[in-house]
């Protein structure tokens, strides 16, 4: 086998100069192992292929409906990752320039449209674009249709919670920081006010087993948050401060103003109005 090979290199490099020898002879290696390749298919496709089984009945279980469930919810998250589709006839139906504020976030912003919580400012030209669960980089690709599209006079962006958390893969405070960024630069070109609000705090007092101190640490919200305060000055936006207003003498979010740790209630929805009214009025104020 030697032998051969080193007739058939021969051969070559009479025929072809040195560079085209190199070239030829990885050519002639895939050629042999496309070769083998091909041949190992035609066997296993001449082998008899037993029958497929009937499948069994499918147990009828609660664990397999949460399943399919969520197998469900995952194949549209896919198909729409940033859920484009939430808003998509509501923003029809917006006359441009009608709302002098539009607010982009994740669940905190959209319960906040949940009666129970005492409404979304009522009366006011204010529109709600949270979306549950949503991170910075789902917000900014919604940022154009769900904010620019509706030419607000200013923008309250509230996000970066369920980046800490990893809801859509782990995230570094710099790659939330870069994703807020970005939605403060999109909105400066298009003429609009920005306001940016500090992540809200967390606590673990009713859910002990899984506390939210844990899947957001206290730490990494007060980074994000003192980033957010200094970015703001930079820029020229409006930061929206109602982290303070919120924790308790432990430094944690005070046990009346949420019922899961994590989400205002009522009572905390009316400690964030009236700040984020007042931010508001400041950014349209400037020039």
């Amino acid at each position: 086998m030697r032998a051969a090979g080193h007739r058939e290199a021969s051969a070559i490099e009479r025929t072809f100069p040195e560079p085209c020898v190199v070239g030829l002879g990885r050519q002639l290696a895939v050629m042999r192992m496309l070769c083998s390749f091909a041949l190992s298919l035609l066997a296993l496709a001449q082998q008899p292929t037993a029958l497929p089984q009937a499948p069994g009945e499918l147990p009828n279980c609660p664990d397999l409906a949460a399943a399919l469930r969520a197998v469900s919810a995952n194949d549209a998250r896919l198909r729409d990752w940033a859920n484009l589709a939430r808003y998509r006839e509501a923003n029809h139906g917006v006359v441009p320039g009608e709302a002098r504020a539009v607010f982009l976030g994740d669940s905190i912003t959209d319960n906040w449209q949940v009666p129970r919580f005492g409404g979304f400012f009522p009366g006011k030209p204010y529109i709600d674009r949270g979306i549950s669960g949503q991170t910075t980089p789902q917000m900014l690709i919604r940022f154009r249709p769900d904010v620019i599209a509706l030419r607000p006079k200013a923008v309250v962006i509230l996000a970066g919670t369920n980046d800490i958390a990893g809801n859509t893969g782990p995230m570094t405070n710099e790659e939330i920081e870069g994703n807020l960024a970005s939605m403060s630069d999109l909105a400066h070109a298009a003429g609009i006010k920005v306001v940016l609000a500090s992540i809200t705090p967390v606590s673990a007092y009713h859910r002990p087993t899984a506390p939210q101190t844990s899947l957001r640490p206290m730490a990494r919200i007060t980074a994000i948050n003192e980033w957010l305060k200094q970015y703001a000055a930079r820029q020229g936006d409006v930061y929206l401060d109602y982290f303070p207003a919120m924790l308790d003498q432990s430094g944690v979010m005070r046990e009346d103003l949420t019922e899961d740790d994590l989400h205002p209630n009522a009572k905390g929805y009316a400690i964030m109005a009236p700040l984020a009214e007042a931010a508001i009025g400041r950014a349209l104020a400037a020039r």
